[in-house]
């Protein structure tokens, strides 16, 4: 039980070396990697966020060595690019890495069957409004889904035009 709270300096010491290294080289390679390690989080995103955790824990207690933990945070970050580029070039791949938008509420109609599908209720959709600084719903033109799960709501108060934000959700 003794050992569950204190094992010995040399062991405190080379925990707190490794923190302090491991939160360097991962501060380091996140502003290599740019923004959209960043973003808000898709589920291909929140893989690659899992996994940078988990290996900087392991950096952390020295359950790594540091060398192979940069390694880790590289190759992790290499290949969160890599699938990126690959989806962006190929449309297959990017069907595979992220989901697409869900259209909720369009043309002053609730989409229950695609609102049942994502688990949103119609207090999410209205909150999302009120998050928008709109009061009525009328004034709403539709709410979507988005990769991420964040929900956008688009106003009416533009014509409908062919070419608009909305053209890539299958509308109903």
């Amino acid at each position: 039980m003794e050992t569950l709270l204190f094992k010995d300096w040399q062991s405190s010491v080379n925990v707190a070396f490794c923190a302090l290294l491991s939160f360097i080289v991962a501060f380091l390679f996140i502003r290599i990697s740019g923004k959209r390690t960043l973003a808000k989080l898709t589920a291909f995103d929140f893989v690659v966020t899992v996994t940078l955790g988990s290996t900087l824990s392991s950096m952390i207690l020295g359950k790594t060595v540091l060398l192979d933990g940069a390694i880790a945070l590289a190759i992790i970050i290499a290949m969160q690019y890599l699938l990126a580029f690959i989806a962006m070039k190929l449309k297959p791949v990017e069907k595979i890495i992220n989901s697409k938008p869900t259209l909720l509420y369009y043309n002053d109609h609730f989409l229950e069957e695609q609102m049942e599908r994502e688990v949103v209720t119609k207090e999410e959709v209205y909150a999302a409004i009120r998050e928008f600084r709109l009061l009525r719903i009328e004034d709403v033109k539709a709410v979507v889904m988005e990769l991420n799960g964040e929900l956008t709501v688009v106003k009416k108060n533009e014509p409908d035009l062919e070419n608009n934000s909305l053209q890539d959700i299958p509308q109903v």
